[in-house]
């Protein structure tokens, strides 16, 4: 009664409390995206919630990660505390309590941060030193810059520039690819030219970013890069202190130093010694010398008016070892030495000639000077004084006498000067009183009274013009006749002058200008001549006057008068009355023609009286003209044919007209005479008979050509025609005009072909030649059968030739053969083409060379190699070079096929490949097949046959020390598809113990004896990763379900299985019937699983289940071999292990004495919230929440577990108080809260069966129902969990 009144009281209170229920609020979303660079006290966001009844709500975070954010209680905006950093964390979890005051939710917000350009790029080396050469080519890369940068997307992709050069002049030389950061030489580096050390300051930016702010924001660092450039011997010497310039005085002592040279390296960081020479000098001989140190001293005594003031020296320095381009490297410098003179010699004078820029100067003691009367001034003498010593005075002076005519100039001198003399008395140059004065010149050196020289000058005076040339008459009287020839001299007038100068330098001239077109004067001579006779015309102007000019060389003139007079001559010439002659009179006529001229001087003298004449020409002599009268008339028989042909009987005469005067005139006139021709010849053949040869069978043929002429000499009278009388009708003739006559090309008829097998080899003809008027002549022409080559040649049938491959003979190897049935032939072949059978298809191929005698050798240009191409086939024509009609080469082409015989050339060859083997030591025996090599044999047959054969077998163990073994393996030979195929199986058992992999040296031999070799690495898999599988059924069904066993372990471990053995578990801890399955699990690259690995892969639920459902109980290891153990050892174990036990006894009774006690009371307290609701179906006390029991003494409390009290327990009327649905675990775990992890559940639901037959009533414990449904929730906002516990089992609960 007390227990329904409780359960009464408990309704009621629910009740009420459903009247007056407050719903909690919901958290819509727990998801939120944050910008890392929201400043703090940024808003980051706003976190979403609603509450049914809409009252105000609260909101609270708490967490790890709350500290980053400050929350508005009462709007939910949610601001940066601090500083987030995505790098750091991508993403936050604090908790969040949304309160509406009278109930809250809680959940965990996951706030993933969004990537901010937050970041520089940090390079991964604090700086870069490299080294290079300078002649280091362009291009070169020197070394490469890497940055990372922290960030994504592009704010983490990190661009690369040179942000400047130290020093600034090598901002060109380098070059940095933007991407990669490689730096490169861009321009070629100078260690002494430019510098042997720059800085790089080389800049990394990133691509840029921006999340909160709308500003794209960019960072980069930068670092120093260092490139020192190594000097290498690549530059020449060079002198310091040039130019050079020393002085010595002259005839200085041997050995006295003059001056140093120092050249030094440009190369400074090779700085190579230097060797000093003298390779040149401006003056002949060796005056000096240079030492090693490159000191030049005096090395034989010298004189300065010998060397000059000065000498210069072309100095060499070269260095004492290679440059890189292996030349002594080398450099000159020029050294002036000034020689300091001594004054030791004496002045000398010079006569100088030559041009003026480069005088020849000679010593000399006479000299000539000219002079002009009464003239003043300075006389040339052509004289140079000089004193070799550089420091001088000379003195000079004049004696002789003469020397008061003259002064010297200059008196007194301190350089080479040249000399004067100056006329000191002109009145007393008088040319006619004295030609010719002489003076001494001489020069002093006041220094040495020792040194004087004396010079002698001879002084010619000339002569002055002052006359004018005058002529002897001051009239001169000249005939001349009429039309004189031009230059003819009329007479010779000259003039005189009594100077000297002007004798024979007179020059005449004729005024006034205009009878300069009539006549003119020599100018020299004064003759005077005719300048244009067609002029000179008396009928025009008989008389002339002229003034003759004559003047002297200073152009004084002086005249005379000239008068000219024409006289009369014959100069009227006959003249015909027409232009030309033209007569007409037929071969073998008389011709007659009056010619007739007139002359136009006057008829009563003899100028105007006429003879005529002919001139002599080739047919001048067939004619005569009447001198008088001019009647022109044939004397000789006029015939056309003695005529030359080419002038188409046209005759040309030249008559002539000539006057009597004196000199006689003549003209001329051409007289044409046509001689027209008659038929007076008949036609006449060259030869008196013909005989041709004409080939057979050609229509049309050409069989010769007859010639004939008519020597009458026009077409209408010589024309021929030529017919043939005879020949049976089988020729033609046809006629037409040569040179000298007609042709007449006889030809076979067009219609009839002749054969030189039928009845007629030779015909005979008559050949008639006719002219117009029917004129005629007659010739024998004999025509001859010729018979034609005019059969095509063939080929006779040719076996296939054998050639080995590889072969170097040089002889013929086979040959082509023709024949022709024509009994004069000459037959040659042409190679139509070659190819190759190769890989089983005909190429292209010049392997063998085709004479044009048919014969066919190997091209010794190529190697015959049956492997690459095992048959030729040569096709080829052949040619008749002597057929005259039809086709010359034959109607089809030849072909020879060769076959190329193989022979033992090639070694056989692995094909190797990628696969491991690997080899289960416990399940290999005697002819266990552990890997398989393959080869095949490029030769064919015989020669390609391949057998494998183990030649050495080593052990390499996981330390790498390789150990010899006796041959454990052997190769069995097989062919598969083409391939030899070598199995390597095992001959005895193999060691279980060894760890490491086998090296099988297999060689593979042909029967030629060559032979290759290959290692074969294959890996030992030993007993310690031999796995025990324990299956619940018996070895029968193990047996039958063997390979959906192996299938279901391959699926959950992804390895090769292996069973090695299946047997009864005789195991006495296990339970009859059971099954034990030995296996390895092997993975292709040669490793194992061990029994370890092997359970956590096959736990798996997927896997788990179907390998139960086939009956696998257990995984473990096998057993480890059993060793003798000393008995002693048996005994204190046995001993400890008491111990152990009885610590195990008193351990867990106090365990279960305390653990009792604790669930009591955990029972009682939870009895309390459980005694305020009854429900129907309860039959033995009050529900305890979380429990499988219903009783305080029967209670399993969940441990940790906070239980609602206004949790709604569903129980089915007819439940037992035995559970139906346990659970196997209920501690925490640690493995949870994330949905992308992976969480095993630890759940098993395990069915009992009952004795009782009726089925047992359908109960779900209302405590399992909520945590399975909270392992399914899929898009619930709260975090999942998951629960183990193995140490928990059924029996527990």
């Amino acid at each position: 009664m007390g227990g329904i009144t409780g359960s009464m009281l408990l309704c009621l209170l629910c009740l009420i409390s459903l009247t007056n229920a407050n719903n909690s609020p919901t958290i819509t979303n727990v998801f939120y995206e944050v910008c890392e660079d929201v400043p703090i006290d940024g808003l980051a966001f706003t976190i979403e919630a609603t509450d049914p009844e809409n009252d105000p709500l609260t909101f609270t975070l708490s967490g790890p990660d709350a500290g980053y954010f400050r929350v508005n209680a009462n709007t939910g905006d949610t601001y940066v505390r601090r500083r987030l950093d995505r790098e750091g964390g991508g993403l936050l979890k604090p908790d969040v309590v949304v309160s509406d005051g009278a109930n809250s939710r809680e959940a965990q917000l996951t706030i993933a941060l969004n990537d901010a350009n937050d970041n520089k790029p940090i390079f991964t080396q604090a700086s870069y030193d490299v080294s290079y050469p300078e002649n280091t080519a362009v291009g070169t890369s020197l070394f490469k810059v890497t940055a990372t940068d922290d960030d994504t997307s592009n704010a983490g992709v990190v661009h690369y520039s040179i942000d400047g050069v130290t020093p600034e002049a090598g901002a060109s030389l380098f070059s940095i690819v933007d991407k990669t950061g490689v730096v490169s030489l861009a321009g070629p580096l100078d260690y002494n030219g430019l510098s042997g050390f720059y800085q790089l300051k080389i800049k990394a930016t990133d691509g840029g970013g921006k999340c909160h702010f709308p500003d794209i924001e960019y960072f980069s660092s930068i670092v120093f890069a260092f490139v020192t450039v190594e000097d290498v011997a690549d530059l020449d010497p060079q002198f310091l202190g040039v130019p050079y310039v020393a002085s010595v005085a002259e005839n200085s002592p041997v050995d006295l130093s003059v001056i140093k040279v120092t050249a030094i390296d440009q190369d400074t960081g090779v700085n190579d010694a230097m060797v000093y020479s003298i390779e040149a000098s401006t003056a002949e001989g060796s005056q000096f010398k240079i030492s090693n140190d490159g000191v030049i001293s005096v090395s034989s005594m010298f004189d300065r008016e010998e060397i000059g003031d000065t000498v210069t020296l072309t100095v060499k320095a070269t260095e004492s070892r290679a440059n890189i381009h292996g030349v002594f490297a080398s450099a000159t410098a020029s050294v002036q030495i000034n020689i300091i003179d001594v004054n030791d010699s004496p002045p000398e004078f010079y006569k100088c000639e030559g041009p003026e820029n480069e005088p020849v100067c000679n010593i000399a003691t006479q000299f000539t000077g000219v002079v002009f009367e009464h003239t003043t001034g300075s006389i040339p003498i052509n004289m140079m004084v000089k004193d070799l010593d550089k420091t001088r005075t000379t003195q000079l002076s004049l004696d002789g006498a003469d020397k008061d005519l003259f002064s010297v100039e200059p008196a007194s001198t301190t350089s080479d000067s040249i000399v004067q003399l100056l006329v000191k008395q002109p009145d007393k140059l008088d040319f006619e009183k004295i030609q010719q004065a002489v003076v001494q010149v001489i020069a002093k050196d006041p220094g040495i009274a020792t040194f004087v020289t004396t010079a002698t000058v001879t002084i010619t005076i000339e002569d002055t013009n002052d006359n004018s040339p005058t002529f002897q008459q001051d009239t001169y009287k000249l005939t001349v006749p009429e039309h004189t020839p031009a230059g003819t001299t009329i007479e010779t007038i000259i003039a005189e002058d009594p100077d000297t100068m002007d004798q024979g330098k007179i020059t005449y001239r004729l005024l006034p200008d205009s009878i300069l077109l009539y006549f003119d004067v020599e100018p020299t001579t004064g003759a005077i001549y005719v300048k244009n006779e067609t002029l000179l015309d008396r009928e025009v102007r008989s008389l002339y006057s002229a003034t003759l000019q004559a003047r002297d060389t200073s152009g004084k003139p002086g005249t005379t008068v000239l008068e000219i007079t024409l006289t009369d001559i014959n100069d009227q010439r006959p003249v015909f009355n027409r232009e030309s002659y033209l007569g007409f009179v037929e071969e073998h006529g008389n011709f007659e023609l009056k010619i007739e001229a007139t002359d136009a001087d006057d008829p009563d003298s003899t100028n105007s009286q006429i003879v005529y004449g002919i001139e002599p020409s080739e047919y001048s002599d067939y004619f005569t003209i009447d001198p008088a009268t001019g009647v022109l008339t044939n004397k000789a028989t006029l015939d056309r044919e003695a005529m030359d042909p080419k002038l188409d009987g046209r005759i040309e005469l030249i008559v002539t007209a000539t006057d009597k005067g004196t000199p006689s005139l003549s003209s001329t006139v051409p007289v044409i005479i046509n001689v027209e021709d008659i038929n007076d010849n008949v036609p006449q053949f060259e030869a008196s008979s013909y005989t041709f040869s004409v080939k057979e069978g050609v229509k049309g043929a050409k069989v010769g050509s007859v010639y004939a002429k008519d020597l009458d000499q026009t077409i209408d009278y010589n024309r021929i025609s030529f017919s043939i009388n005879g020949g049976f009708g089988s020729f033609i003739i046809r006629s037409s005009a040569v040179e000298q006559g007609y042709r007449g090309e006889i030809s076979v008829d067009p219609d009839i072909e002749l054969d030189y097998e039928g009845e007629r080899k030779q015909y005979t003809l008559q050949v008639v030649a006719a002219d117009l008027e029917g004129e005629t002549a007659s010739v024998t022409v004999e025509v001859n059968l010729v018979d034609v080559n005019d059969e095509r040649p063939e080929f006779q049938p040719t076996g296939p030739l054998t050639v080995k491959e590889n072969t170097t003979i040089t002889g013929v190897v086979g040959h082509f053969v023709g024949q022709d049935k024509d009994g004069n032939h000459s037959l040659i072949y042409e190679l139509e083409s070659m190819q190759c059978r190769c890989n089983g298809s005909f190429t292209p191929c010049s392997n063998f060379i085709l004479d044009q005698t048919g014969e066919i050798t190997v091209n010794p240009e190529k190697v015959l190699d049956y492997e690459q191409c095992d048959q030729v086939l040569i096709e080829a024509q052949v040619v008749d070079e002597y057929t005259e009609k039809g086709e010359n080469n034959s109607v089809t082409t030849g072909q020879i096929v060769i076959n190329i015989e193989d022979i033992n050339d090639n070694a056989p060859e692995f094909i190797h490949t990628k696969a491991t083997f690997v080899v289960v030591s416990e399940s290999a025996s005697l002819g266990t097949q552990v890997a398989e090599v393959t080869a095949v044999d490029r030769d064919s047959g015989k020669n390609g046959e391949i057998n494998f054969k183990v030649t050495l077998v080593q052990f390499e163990d996981i330390n790498n020390k390789t150990t010899d073994k006796k041959l454990l393996f052997t190769a069995v030979t097989t062919q598969l598809q083409g391939l030899y195929v070598g199995l390597i199986q095992t001959t005895e058992p193999l060691d279980l113990t060894l760890k490491g992999k086998y090296l099988v040296t297999v060689t593979a031999t042909d029967t030629g004896g060559l032979s290759a070799s290959t290692v074969l690495e294959i890996v030992t898999v030993d007993e310690s990763y031999k796995v025990e599988l324990e299956f619940t059924t018996s070895e029968a069904e193990v047996e039958r379900d063997r390979d959906e066993i192996t299938r279901a372990l391959t699926s959950a471990t992804k390895a090769a299985v292996q069973i090695i053995t299946i047997r009864p578990d005789t195991s006495e801890s296990r339970a009859s019937g059971h099954t034990i399955v030995e296996a390895y699990f092997i993975y292709p690259n040669g490793t194992a699983l061990t029994p370890v690995e092997v359970e956590t892969k096959i736990n798996a639920p997927e896997h788990y289940l179907v390998l139960g459902q086939l009956g696998l109980m257990n995984v473990g290891k096998a057993p480890e071999p059993k060793t003798e153990t000393d008995p002693v050892q048996y005994i204190l174990m046995g001993m400890v292990a008491g111990l152990i036990i009885v610590l195990a006894v008193l351990t867990t009774s106090l365990m279960c004495t305390r653990r009792n006690y604790r669930r009591k009371l955990k029972a009682a307290k939870a009895m309390n919230p459980a005694s305020m609701v009854t429900y129907d179906n309860q039959k033995s006390g009050p529900v305890v929440p979380g429990t499988n029991k219903y009783t305080m003494e029967g209670a399993n409390p969940v441990l940790n577990l906070n239980i609602d009290t206004t949790m709604a327990l569903d129980m089915d009327e007819e439940s037992s108080d035995v559970d139906k649905v346990s659970l196997s675990s209920l501690d925490y775990t640690d493995d949870m809260n994330l949905p992308d992890k992976e969480t095993k559940s630890g759940m098993h639901v395990i069915m009992e069966e009952e004795d009782d037959d009726r089925p047992p009533p359908e109960y779900i414990e209302p405590l399992g129902a909520a945590l399975a449904q909270l392992g399914q929730k899929k898009g619930s906002n709260n975090a999942q969990m998951g629960f183990t516990n193995p140490a928990f089992s059924t029996t527990d609960l």
